[in-house]
């Protein structure tokens, strides 16, 4: 059976790159995670997304994709929907649990409904912040939320075109920012608190989740160059959490991952506040495997291999088809 066979005989190529703002940072994931599955004696092939795909991967198939595009069109569903046109076997998630979490506004409401607490928030579509007024709307918006506020895209990831709200006169700024990166802006209360990431991995016994990481920027906030630049921020792993807190924040990280119907991994971020309270923000279905991100770093705090890790995900890819 292939689940059975020789890393040797295993080829994995892995999607990386694309067309989204995250490209260099999504080529460095592949590269890393390519090394660590050829340690693992498989043979790999970083690819980026480009027209030529579709006819590569008819005329030459591997035996599994690892998709690593961050951004469109590698977590919004697309890619994967492809591949399962095609009837590859994919590392990860598929195409409709890469739709729900993509969707952030889809997201909390799946995640309100299931108990899982999020903070309020509304949305706002570029269209109608032009045609009733931006002013007056986000002046009503700030009186009924209050601020401070977070505006963030609907979509995407890596803090891109996150502005936090402090006073209004920052309003209208950061809506624009933000629908740079994104027709629809999501604006949620501002929670004020601990930023921790949680992995979630399945490696054979259901969904586990990883050691929390702490995330303390040393300037400013957990921005693009924050989350990529050595040096610009600290990172906690494990997080120093009380036991029943570190508890209650793997169950929700848990949780979300089965409600959203993630599959292989996952990275779910999460508000801790000064009374324990935890606030579930999103999920993200293509964690980065560069060296400063947070999957890899709570592999490696749990004791396992990220290599191994990975290794194993991808047989148990081939085994699903």
């Amino acid at each position: 059976m292939k689940e059975r066979a020789a890393a040797s005989d295993i080829r994995v190529l892995i999607l990386a790159g694309g067309m989204s703002y995250e490209h260099e940072i999504s080529l460095k994931s592949g590269r890393r995670a390519a090394d660590a599955l050829q340690r693992q004696g498989m043979a790999c092939d970083v690819r980026d997304l480009d027209g030529e795909l579709l006819p590569a991967l008819q005329e030459f198939p591997p035996d599994v994709v690892l998709p690593l595009v961050h951004g469109q069109p590698g977590e919004d569903g697309s890619l994967q929907a492809v591949l399962e046109l095609i009837g590859l076997p994919i590392v990860g998630t598929g195409s409709t649990g890469a739709r729900r979490a993509w969707n952030k506004i889809t997201a909390k409401d799946l995640l309100r409904t299931a108990g899982i607490p999020t903070p309020d928030w509304t949305s706002m579509p570029r269209q109608a912040f032009s045609d009733f007024g931006a002013r007056k709307l986000l002046d009503r918006i700030a009186a009924k939320m209050g601020l401070p506020l977070i505006v963030k895209p609907n979509s995407g990831g890596s803090g891109l075109g996150v502005h936090a709200v402090r006073k209004e006169d920052d309003f209208p700024s950061a809506m624009m920012g933000c629908f740079s990166y994104s027709d629809t802006a999501l604006i949620e209360t501002f929670v004020e608190g601990r930023d921790i990431a949680v992995g979630v991995v399945d490696i054979g016994e259901g969904p586990t989740a990883l050691p929390p990481v702490e995330i303390a920027p040393l300037h400013g906030d957990y921005d693009y160059a924050a989350r990529y630049n050595p040096g610009a921020t600290r990172w906690t792993v494990p997080a120093a959490l009380s036991e029943p807190v570190a508890a209650r924040v793997a169950e929700l990280a848990l949780k979300t991952h089965r409600t959203l119907g993630l599959g292989d991994m996952s990275r779910v971020d999460l508000m801790v506040d000064d009374a324990g309270g935890i606030q579930v923000l999103e999920a993200n279905v293509a964690p980065g495997t560069t060296e400063t991100s947070l999957l890899p770093m709570a592999i490696d705090a749990a004791g396992l291999d990220f290599g191994e890790v990975l290794a194993t995900m991808v047989r148990r890819a081939i085994a699903r088809s």
